[in-house]
């Protein structure tokens, strides 16, 4: 049986040239890039060209506004407490959104408790953030404001560089989370109007572990650690050379791919949402119908469950999710669909299938006869299904 991976929102394959491009720094250029000696130099070297390609690839107007993370999880949480902290003198709230990534909304949850306030704004039923929402949120005491550039689990793409006029107009700083755009739509820290930008290697073909944050030049930032002198004093601990080396490759080759290879998942998504809503009957599309990832396609399907869908979906072959990976252990339906305004139990019953380099029409077609099955069977265990549409009501 073919085994179909139709999950990239939660991570990609490591590419080959990006293995190849690393191997050299897990072997025999070891060195500690804050040595002197040959050895170090090599490695600093490494770092400092895989900063330019990081720069170069969102258009940063210098290589040293970018500072090297563990992933993305920890460039949101360094932008937010490292700009919140670092500018607390000047104010105390921050502007965010309901369907942020749990690394967002906790790192200002975790702010909230050191005093700061904190504004989640609502979101319409396609999970996009209203630019007048947010110029109403503003106060005088507004430092931050942090809104994703695209959704991780329904795909909608929100108005960042009018957000980011708005910021820039009241003196407040910009940040915006753009692990799921990075190398799959056009990022310009430039067009975006934003201070500070973050990403991460494994959603690109690149190594896990691995992420970095635009720092507009100018910008204080308190870091989340102390020790020693790396990333400017930003970020210390002795770099990860060879992940950092690998997300360098990862990006340059996905800029370098982007226009092709959008168009490319943009048409096998638009078969696949066509599908699923034409074949499967009390069916939803979640998300912006054309304002989306080129990826993404995320449905709620009525009378099932979630996660049951998922196992019988994986038994054939099909890797799927329901929402974020991130919050995969817990059995609340998704925070995003629900702050979209979908009812719990309809919430329960998501399917979010994101695709990539290897997925191919064929792939689509087998996905578009299994998942109707699928549906089928488990509708007629559900005793809602059986009540609701059996019994005529």
């Amino acid at each position: 049986m073919e085994r179909i991976y139709l999950d990239h929102g939660a991570t990609t394959p490591l590419a080959r040239e990006v293995l190849e491009e690393m191997m050299p720094y897990l072997t025999e250029k070891f060195g500690n890039p804050s040595s002197i000696h040959a050895f170090g130099r090599e490695a600093r070297k490494a770092i400092e060209d895989a900063r330019e390609k990081v720069a170069k690839a969102i258009n940063a107007s210098d290589p040293g506004e970018i500072v090297f993370t563990g992933g993305g999880t920890e460039a949101d949480n360094l932008a937010i407490k490292g700009i919140a902290r670092a500018y607390k003198h000047k104010g105390n709230h921050i502007i965010t959104s309901a369907v942020e990534h749990h690394a967002v909304l906790d790192a200002c949850l975790a702010l909230q408790k050191e005093g700061f306030e904190v504004t989640v704004l609502p979101v319409d039923e396609y999970g996009m953030v209203s630019v007048e929402d947010v110029k109403k949120a503003i106060t005088d005491k507004t430092i931050l404001i942090t809104i994703m550039h695209a959704n991780n689990e329904v795909g909608t793409i929100q108005p960042i560089a009018e957000i980011g006029e708005i910021a820039r107009e009241k003196g407040i700083y910009f940040h915006t989370d753009a692990v799921q755009t990075v190398g799959k739509i056009p990022v310009d820290v430039k067009e975006l109007k934003v201070d500070l930008l973050s990403l991460s290697a494994h959603k690109i073909y690149g190594p896990k572990g691995v992420g970095a944050l635009y720092v507009r030049k100018g910008l204080k930032l308190e870091p989340l650690a102390n020790g020693g002198g790396q990333e400017r004093k930003r970020r210390p601990g002795t770099e990860n050379v060879a992940g950092i080396v690998g997300l360098g490759k990862a990006i340059e080759l996905a800029v370098a791919e982007m226009p092709e290879e959008s168009a490319r998942l943009t048409k096998l998504r638009d078969k696949l949402i066509k599908g699923v809503l034409d074949k499967i009957p009390y069916v939803r599309l979640n998300g912006h119908p054309t304002k989306r990832l080129p990826h993404n396609a995320n449905f709620s399907v009525e009378f099932v469950e979630g996660e049951s869908m998922l196992l019988m979906l994986d038994m054939k072959g099909i890797a799927a999710s329901s929402g974020s990976a991130c919050t995969s252990g817990s059995l609340d339906p998704s925070h995003v669909l629900l702050a979209m305004g979908i009812p719990h139990e309809v919430a329960h019953g998501s399917l979010r299938l994101t695709l990539g380099k290897a997925n191919t029409e064929e792939q689509i077609d087998y996905v578009l006869e299994v998942l109707p099955g699928i549906v089928e069977r488990l509708r007629e265990m559900s005793p809602l299904y059986n009540q609701k549409i059996l019994g005529g009501e």
